[in-house]
């Protein structure tokens, strides 16, 4: 009886028999430069053309620095190097075995060629054995026209294959209702394992099985638990890992790209949106390495199906019934004007939301000066005593997103990064791992995908570091590059000024006595809205406790959707003007709505929590009536006989420019350094108010989902919420054996 090896071996047993054998050879004595002789780089030849390396570099690296393309699956720049699919397998120049570019550190002399013939026939066998398995789903697969493997396939593979057997089938794997599995598509190039472990911090992605039978899954069925879960979708190479809501909605080259940021947190993430026909299709992340590398979370990716639902289309007011009822655009106006025409400027009163841009955020106010009033308030509360909002080194990320990965030492007062700024948290479990980072955290025990001392949740325990009695203020001491990030949640307390002076004095304390260099910033502070620091920049001032102590008899709401103040805080004959773009929590306790346009819609300014000034760009044109807001407000200020003296984006960035120039300093970071005098004014704060816990509540991993406007009127987000509900009530029920 004659077996076949096919019938034995499998296919991936095969294509590592094929691949996975290296030898090393001494390599004939190469003419060097006396360049490179007289410094510590190696001379390497990629076909011919010379070469300066570092010590350590691989043949892959070396490649691309003159500009070489070399095909590869498993390699990721950002991922460790697992060397798994030998799709980059060059020859080097009497070595008789082709060897792997991406695990191969270069060695003097060599010269590498990439386009031998060797080379190609290695290349056209590694491609021969991935297509065995693969399914041909390139008319109905989502990766199409992105797919590594069509391109590589196209550009690297042959034009036959010589398998005739039936192609394995793998069985899908439900993860979640963000990702779709079709893991028949799967070449195990396992990037999306070392993603989950090394950057997302999470053990749920795995292997299981060898040979033929290997498949990727969790082991149990389970939801892929991670704020980050979709960038698996942008590194997956093949179809096997597409995105859920936009399966078989669009296709690549039927789309637009538009450059943008992300306004849902405070990080400001560049991204990519793609529309067709006056729709948002999807969002990608864009490449900047100053702030979220090329990662985004799930919430700025997956919540644009909220930009079409529940949006306000057409101005409303309330007629006599108490009922809102649509109006034109000069009827509304006219009644705001009318009515802010009938009060002083002391019984009118604004507040501002979290998506709010910095045009608006200057119109608004502008406005209300007009009438001589300064009500101008976040609804983000951040302590004004002390420095308070005076000095922006007391309310910025000092040390920068980027800047953290400096750090030797770091201390988290009152939050929790991993779903207050998902990116930033990533940035510091890259530092963590990488630069042995040493993390403690001050207020609720939570899961931040890295290890960390827990020092405790008491508010006594930041006053005994502050003045020395701790043991921690021992460990500050000798830290070279020690970072105190204060979460802008645990500020929005009563004592909330006393943190903030504690937190100051322990990172001046840090400052002094580690001897850091001048230049090294130590006092920060998270922001988990688009709008405040951009509002902080404009003298805006923060939280509610003013107007609700002296009640205003006209309240702009713009934008403020959080709840903060109700009806019932204001009389019952007082005049609420709600200007939003969805109509949530703010919308229906006005007598009149002005439609607004998101951030997707509008070319605006928004300042992320380091200070940075970002633009978003125009992707769709806002539905219905809906205007900007700036020129809604341009408009109110017409018709009330105070005029704005602006009538286009580039007048209102002058004016900007006039109140606060950083605002229009596009990609650049204004620097802070008023450390040490916001120290002095803080010693005037009342220190014995503080009390414990230090942190009231905390944010969740439900709540991540569904934290303004666009996100809770999206579809996807309220899957993503009870998904996560039901697998902790999983996880809590007892096993029945």
């Amino acid at each position: 009886m004659i077996v076949r090896v096919r019938d034995v071996v499998s296919k991936y047993v095969l294509r590592k028999a094929f691949c996975d054998f290296i030898y090393f050879f001494p390599v004939p004595k190469v003419r060097t430069t006396a360049t490179a002789a007289a410094s510590n780089l190696l001379e390497v030849f990629v076909d011919g053309v010379p070469v300066m390396v570092e010590p350590g570099t691989t043949v892959l690296q070396a490649c691309e620095k003159v500009g070489i393309q070399i095909p590869r699956f498993c390699y990721h720049e950002r991922l460790s190097v697992a060397g798994n699919c030998r799709m980059c397998l060059v020859e080097i120049e009497k070595v008789p075995k082709p060897v792997a570019a991406c695990a191969m550190p270069v060695m003097k002399g060599w010269n590498i060629l990439t386009n031998s013939p060797k080379t190609r026939t290695a290349r056209e066998g590694v491609m021969e054995f991935l297509l065995a398995n693969h399914p041909l789903d390139c008319p109905i697969c989502d990766q199409g026209g992105e797919c590594d493997l069509q391109d590589q396939s196209m550009q690297f593979g042959s034009d036959r294959s010589r398998f005739t057997e039936g192609k394995r089938a793998v069985e899908d794997k439900n993860i979640g209702p963000l990702i779709k599995t079709i893991m028949t598509r799967c070449i195990q190039c396992t990037r999306c394992v070392r993603f989950a472990s090394e950057i997302a911090g999470v053990e749920d992605l795995g292997t299981t099985g060898r040979g033929n039978d290997l498949q990727i899954g969790t082991y149990v069925e389970k939801m892929f638990m991670s704020e980050l879960s979709g960038n698996v979708i942008d590194i997956c190479p093949v179809g096997a890992l597409t995105s859920k809501p936009y399966a078989f909605t669009s296709r690549p080259w039927e789309t637009r790209k538009t450059e943008t940021i992300d306004v849902l947190d405070a990080v400001g993430s560049n991204i990519i949106v793609s529309t067709r026909g006056g729709e948002v299709m999807r969002i990608l992340p864009r490449l900047n390495e100053d702030i979220n590398e090329e990662w985004i979370s799930d919430k700025t990716r997956f919540a644009y199906d909220g930009l079409k639902r529940q949006r306000l289309t057409e101005p409303m007011v309330k007629n006599q019934a108490g009922q809102l009822v649509p109006a034109t655009w000069e009827d509304a106006l006219t009644r705001v004007a009318g009515a802010m025409q009938g009060v002083e400027g002391r019984e009118m009163a604004a507040v501002v939301g979290g998506l709010v841009d910095a045009e608006a955020l200057l119109s608004l106010k502008d406005l209300l000066n007009r009438f001589n009033s300064e009500n101008l308030c976040t609804e983000e509360v951040f302590p004004m005593a002390g420095a308070g909002s005076d000095l922006r080194s007391n309310y910025l990320l000092n040390t920068k997103i980027a800047g953290i990965e400096e750090a030797d030492l770091l201390l988290l007062v009152g939050t929790n990064p991993r779903y207050e700024a998902p990116l930033f948290n990533a940035r510091i479990r890259k530092s963590w791992l990488h630069n042995e980072l040493q993390v403690s955290l001050l207020g609720e025990k939570v899961d931040l995908s890295y290890t960390y001392d827990h020092l405790g949740d008491s508010a006594e325990i930041l006053q005994e570091i502050a003045s020395g009695a701790h043991p921690f203020a021992q460990v500050l001491a000798t830290a070279k590059h020690p970072v105190v990030v204060v979460g802008s949640g645990c500020l929005q307390r009563e004592d909330g000024a006393a943190i903030m002076a504690a937190a100051s004095t322990i990172a001046q304390n840090a400052r002094v006595s580690s001897q850091v260099e001048e230049s090294w910033k130590v006092l920060n502070v998270l922001h988990r809205v688009a709008s405040q620091v951009a509002a902080l920049d404009l003298g805006y001032k923060t939280g509610v406790e003013a107007i609700r102590k002296n009640p205003p008899k006209l309240l702009f709401l713009l934008g403020a959707d959080a709840g903060c103040i109700t009806r019932q805080d204001l009389p019952k004959d007082s005049f609420i003007i709600y200007q939003g773009h969805h109509g949530d929590v703010g919308a229906p306790m006005a007598d009149v709505i002005l439609p607004g346009a998101a951030y997707t819609e509008k070319c605006s300014t928004y300042v992320n929590t380091e200070g940075r000034a970002q633009q978003t760009k125009v992707a769709v044109t806002a539905p219905g009536m809906a205007r900007e807001d700036w020129k809604i407000i341009r408009a109110i200020s017409e018709l009330a006989g105070v005029p704005l003296p602006y009538d286009t984006i580039d007048e209102v960035r002058d004016r900007l420019a006039e109140v606060s120039p950083n605002l229009v300093r596009y990609d650049d970071v204004e620097e802070a350094n008023y450390f040490k005098q916001a120290n002095e004014l803080s010693k005037g704060v009342n220190q014995a108010v503080l009390t414990s816990p230090l942190v009231p509540s905390q944010l969740t991993v439900k709540d991540f989902y569904m934290t303004d406007p666009i996100s809770r009127a999206s579809q996807t987000m309220a899957k993503c919420v009870k998904a996560v509900t039901e697998g902790a009530q999983a996880v809590d029920e007892p096993a029945i054996c």
